[in-house]
């Protein structure tokens, strides 16, 4: 891994990191987890607990790390191995944190983009990487879309409880996540040129004006690198692939894993379930989702459950292993960026002070 940290980056982390973001994020889970669980809870619940299954929470938590581990290994592969393991597990975690904390509509990709910059990777190739990366979730949905609706035909894969509206918010969101692949399809690995255009266009606005001359610079590097990858064998994309579809394996296995844990259960309209339920949670506004995905967790996987009063359980161990060691892990590799950018402005001021006394 290179240890060399460019002097300089557009990107500023302490515009993509918000204190107020993190308290909402927090404050909407705890209040959402105690309604939920409020409203499931009966006496006696924990009577009914089969301690042989508990070691299934052990197995969740391992998952959490796997997702991890395959998230670094597609931006250490995107990347062409410029930075090392470490590097990309940094990356990966404050990514996490970025988009447990920040609304779906901004999303922890221009946190991931500034911490490749502070490892050394130039942001035209910084960006085009999570672009590319986006673009693989994208035929991940694209993929899973289709399955959803086939299975459609022999399980009950959308809940009764959500009704007309929630059957056509769903269809939307398909409609949506399919032709937003293709938007980035397009200008990532057919017309690179497009996405610089565009890039150059909005910064020619008011106010971005001064930035122009600085990302047209990048928008060449994105399209430099865009053509690049385009260039690549298909194996490239098949792996990068691998990479994107077992994370988001792991994501979809851990609220089934979580539930198994607790009682047995319909495996396969678990799954089923489970995968669509985290295309619902694309459009959830609130950071990080929280508030919405505790509620569509009780609509989707809820009536699964034998036990009502279980819901509630459920929903608190499956926050706290996945939202809650996201947050964990990712404010230790945030800190580790801000603790070297202090340290990089201390050593500028003291060159400084050097040469004025030169």
């Amino acid at each position: 891994m290179s240890n060399t940290v460019p002097s300089h980056t557009p990107v500023n982390s302490g515009s993509l990191i918000s204190g107020r973001y993190l308290a909402i994020s927090v404050a909407l889970s705890m209040i959402s987890m105690g309604i939920v669980i409020y409203i499931t809870y009966t006496p006696g619940v924990l009577n009914h607990f089969a301690p042989k299954r508990l070691p299934g929470l052990f197995i969740a938590i391992g998952v959490v790390f796997l997702k991890v581990y395959f998230s670094a290994a597609k931006i250490r592969y995107l990347a062409d191995k410029e930075i090392g393991w470490m590097a990309s597990l940094r990356t990966t975690l404050t990514w996490d944190f970025a988009s447990a904390i920040t609304p779906s509509t901004i999303g922890g990709a221009p946190m991931a983009t500034y911490a490749m910059t502070r490892e050394g990777i130039k942001l035209g190739k910084s960006s085009a990487i999570v672009l590319y990366g986006v673009l693989l979730d994208q035929f991940w949905y694209a993929l899973a879309v289709p399955i959803l609706l086939i299975a459609g035909f022999y399980y009950q894969v959308l809940p009764p409880e959500i009704g007309l509206v929630g059957n056509i918010t769903m269809v939307l969101i398909y409609t949506g996540l399919l032709l937003y692949g293709g938007f980035l399809t397009y200008g990532l690995m057919v017309n690179p040129t497009s996405l610089k255009k565009i890039i150059n266009w909005i910064f020619k606005w008011p106010y971005l004006e001064k930035f122009s001359e600085k990302m047209g610079a990048e928008a060449e590097n994105l399209e430099e690198y865009s053509y690049e990858l385009r260039g690549k064998p298909w194996k490239f994309f098949f792996k990068a692939f691998f990479f994107s579809t077992m994370s988001w394996l792991c994501r979809v296995a851990l609220p089934v894993i979580v539930i198994l844990s607790l009682l047995p259960g319909d495996e396969i309209l678990l799954v089923l379930r489970s995968l669509a339920m985290n295309l619902a949670f694309l459009i959830i506004p609130t950071p990080g989702g929280s508030g919405g995905v505790e509620g569509l967790f009780a609509i989707f996987l809820g009536p699964l459950i034998e036990r009502t009063s279980f819901i509630g359980l459920a929903v608190f161990a499956w926050r706290i292993i996945t939202y809650y060691i996201s947050i964990g892990l990712g404010i230790i590799a945030t800190a580790w960026y801000i603790n070297h950018k202090v340290v990089e402005i201390k050593n500028e001021e003291l060159v400084t002070e050097e040469s004025e006394l030169d």
